[in-house]
Order: structure tokens, then sequence, then C-alpha cells
């Protein structure tokens, strides 16, 4: 554990990151910068903020930030938690954050604190770790009796290595390509004691749980490498535009978003066969495989995804989903933004728009320089506002809306 007293050192940051373009009555400051890796993040009560760090920091992969007199600035920084990650959450009784194995929690006293940071209990460990997206987020349901865990694959197509064909079935699915499911209140659980909640998930960084639907939500990222291993169904053109990135409602056990056998085409609005199972571009299939929620343009990258209760913002913003997008559209020439979907009685109302945008720094249709920033985690404060990560730049950034 590493504390520091920042003494207002981070008071310049505080001055409104004009950069970053949202809609009019709306304001972002920088309140963190140079943090590292910072994946998802969570604000207390208190409005402390904590951030997960993919990458260890002074031998640590969690920050806590203080604002100890509630005057907007954080006044300490606390470096703890031993170990890489992406998954954080805190809640009236338990601090949480996730390595890419497991998820643990610590102890709040009295004042919603952390009582010990040394000290941890181990809900789930040993979950499926081979190095590529081995991200490990996680949610809860609204009684807190499960706790769902994302284990992303390592096979983005699920194909045979040295081959053009998919493993038939899969046998990645048996242990990851999905959300699986834990009791939220047994301890020391290992993956054996879990159930495949949602399946056909290549992988989902961003869950969360819908309160209103009171239904798991994932964000999935899709596949890639059409034309590499196809040219003869796909351009290059197809490849950079194809396969949709894709929101999916999950209502119950053993539902299935259809990957690797099938992917959601946003040109055609359809489920269409993967060419690993025999695909062409055109078959479709998949007729048991959800349909998406809502579709997005394919390689954005979206890294979390936050249903908005608060208060604070519009009232056309209550109950949205803002979606936090880790990647670039070759199509549209967008990336690196926080998107806003309106919902209306637990469904889209409205098309997906661009809410936050410009953290990359540069034009992306004609880039004058390397990007700067790249949005991944999504947080709401006490007072409604809506916190941002940044995993490239390290910051992080809070937006909010004055009458």
């Amino acid at each position: 554990m590493k504390k520091m007293l920042l003494l207002g050192l981070l008071v310049p940051s505080m001055l409104f990151a004009q950069e970053i373009k949202v809609p009019t009555g709306f304001s972002v400051a920088e309140i963190a910068k140079n943090q590292g890796s910072v994946r998802h993040i969570a604000v207390s009560k208190q409005g402390h903020v904590y951030a997960k760090l993919s990458k260890l920091k002074d031998g640590n992969g969690i920050i806590q930030l203080k604002d100890t007199n509630q005057d907007g600035v954080f006044e300490e920084e606390t470096l703890f938690g031993k170990y890489p990650g992406t998954g954080i959450m805190i809640d009236g009784e338990y601090f949480y954050a996730s390595s890419n194995k497991g998820v643990f929690r610590y102890a709040l006293n009295a004042k919603g604190e952390i009582a010990d940071l040394n000290t941890f209990e181990t809900i789930v460990d040993g979950l499926p770790d081979h190095g590529r997206d081995n991200a490990k987020p996680f949610v809860f349901d609204a009684g807190k009796k499960h706790i769902y865990v994302t284990i992303g694959s390592w096979n983005d197509p699920c194909r045979v290595p040295g081959t053009g064909q998919g493993m038939n079935p899969c046998a990645v699915l048996d242990s990851a390509g999905g959300v699986w499911q834990f009791d939220a209140n047994k301890l020391n659980q290992g993956f054996k004691d879990g159930i495949r909640y949602a399946t056909g998930l290549k992988n989902a960084v961003g869950i969360t749980w819908n309160p209103q639907t009171q239904s798991l939500f994932a964000m999935a990222h899709g596949r890639g490498q059409f034309h590499d291993f196809y040219p003869q169904y796909y351009t290059p053109q197809q490849s950079q535009e194809l396969p949709a990135e894709a929101m999916y409602e999950f209502k119950k056990a053993g539902e299935d978003a259809g990957w690797p056998y099938i992917y959601y085409d946003q040109k055609q609005n359809k489920k269409i066969v993967a060419p690993e199972y025999g695909g062409d571009g055109k078959k479709t299939g998949g007729e048991k495989a959800l349909n998406p929620v809502v579709a997005f343009p394919a390689h954005m990258g979206p890294n979390d995804i936050l249903f908005y209760q608060g208060n604070q913002f519009p009232a056309r913003y209550k109950q949205g989903a803002f979606i936090a997008f880790h990647g670039q559209s070759s199509e549209l020439k967008k990336g690196y933004l926080v998107a806003f979907v309106p919902f209306k009685n637990g469904k889209p109302s409205g098309k997906w728009e661009i809410f936050a945008d410009n953290f990359a720094g540069t034009d992306l249709a004609k880039p004058t320089g390397p990007i700067q920033h790249r949005p991944c985690g999504l947080a709401e404060g006490p007072d409604g506002s809506l916190y941002v990560s940044d995993d490239l730049g390290g910051s992080i950034y809070r937006i909010q809306f004055k009458k």
C-alpha cells in the first residue's frame, strides 16, 4: 500500500476540459491525470473515487482518491491491492474489485470507507486467464443474491489453429465466451461453483444490471479478420465495417448471443453465419440466438455501460444507457467517445448518439498526432455526475449539468 497527501496538487486539473465536446449545458472537468491504465471506476457516497488498473502502479492495482472535506478536490491518494484487473464497485457494505482471475471484497467501516486496505475476502478465484481478453468485470443483481462475471474468449473466432475452420462444437464455450453466475454471498468459490448464465459473447467488458428491467445487459466485442482469412467472401472495406458491436439483454440463464457461430451484420440487419462455420457473408442463421438491443459500428470497443439513475441530468437521460467506447470506427471516422441510448419502459426509445466526444484529441478523419485518451469506465456520483476513466492517458473526468 502506498499513501500520499496531494495537498491541492490536483487543483489545476480541475480546470474545465474544453477539448471534450458535450451537449449544451454540460461541463467537463479533468479531476485526475497520469494515473496509469485506469479501467473501471467507482464513486462512493462520500465522493471518493476508486479506479482499477490493468497494469500495476508502484506495485498496486487500485487507486483511492479521497475528497476529505467534500470540496470537489482530492487531497489524498492511496494505492493498494497488489493485483491488476478491471472490475470495481462499492456499495453500503463492501468495496469490490477483480483481478484477471477472481473477485474480492473489502469490508467498509461505519463511515462507509474501506476498513483495512490490506485485508480482503475472496468471493471467487481461479477463473480462466489465457492472457487475452482476460478482464473479469462483474455486476450484482438487484438483491445482491448473485454476482455475474465475464469470462472472455482468448480465441477470436473459435478457429482451429492453422486452419480456416471453426471448432465444432466450440470447446471454448465450456469455460469462456460468456457471463458466469455465482452466489454473491458465498466465499472462496471456484469456477466449478458457477453456472454459465449468458453465452455466445466473445468478450463483454461492459456489463451491468438494469434496475428498471431487472435484467443483465452486456456490450459484446465483435470478432475481426474477415478479409484476412476469407477474401473470397469479404472485401477489405467489409472487414473494417463488420460485424456490429452489440448491446444484448439477458433475461434468464442459458440465453445465447450466438458467438462464434453467427455474428450480427448491422448493414443487413441480420444474423449471419460465420465463415468458419460455412458462411459466405450472406447466409443467415442463429434462429435461437438473441437479437441485439442496439447495434453499433464495428471495432468501436465498448468497455462499459451504465444506466443513468440520477436527477442532475435532464429528464431524457433518466434510465438511458451511457456506453464508453475504447476504439474507433473506420467507417464513421469517429471513436474514443461516450455514447448515449435513450430508453423508455426498458427499451431504446431513439437512435444512439454521441454524448461526449474528442477524447482522442485529434481529428480521426485526418489525424495530426497520436490518440490522447481512450474512455474505458463509467460511474455515477452521488450527486448524479457522470465520471469517465481513460486507460491510455490515465485521466478521470467528471461531467456535470447545470441548469
